[in-house]
């Protein structure tokens, strides 16, 4: 589990530093919208805003639920 753990984290440091080669570091990727420094000091691999972040959980959950009946 560690290991599973350790590659998707360095998956999403390769994926951010790819987002900083390419200018979208710190947009988000659903809304276009910027990513607050907050949420990005916090985890700086952050791909969606804080609203859009809010919205996919509640999708999966929705989607946890709805497999479960």
């Amino acid at each position: 589990r560690l290991r599973d753990r350790e590659f998707k984290q360095l998956h999403k440091i390769d994926r951010a530093l790819e987002r900083i080669r390419d200018g979208s570091y710190g947009w988000c990727r659903d809304s276009g919208e910027p990513i607050g420094l907050g949420r990005l000091l916090a985890r700086p691999t952050a791909e969606l805003c804080i609203e859009a972040q809010e919205r996919h959980e509640q999708a999966e959950s929705g989607l946890a639920r709805s497999r479960q009946t």
